[in-house]
């Protein structure tokens, strides 16, 4: 079963199990769309691997499958995020 980890390992943003805005690869490390798409090109930079939408839980299930509350940020993400500032800001 998915974990859902419950923010982007980057920006530390908050992704919640509906979230739309997360993205997985197969190991499930878990990145908000706007880091995901902005610098990472959709690939993991952890693994290589493909950055996909992540699937949403339905609610109802959400009480017997909970979502992981361990918040993580990956430090190399967030090297990089620094190394390749966004443009647009």
């Amino acid at each position: 079963m998915l974990l859902l980890k419950p923010n982007c390992e980057c920006c530390d943003r908050d992704l919640p199990p509906s979230s739309p805005d997360a993205r997985i690869c197969t190991f499930e490390c878990t990145f908000c769309t706007e880091c995901s798409d902005t610098y990472f090109d959709r690939i993991c930079p952890n693994c290589g691997g493909d950055q996909v939408q992540r699937p949403r839980r339905p609610d109802r299930l959400l009480k017997d499958n909970p979502p992981s509350d361990k918040r993580f940020v990956n430090t190399n993400a967030a090297w990089f995020k620094n190394l390749f500032p966004d443009p647009r800001e």
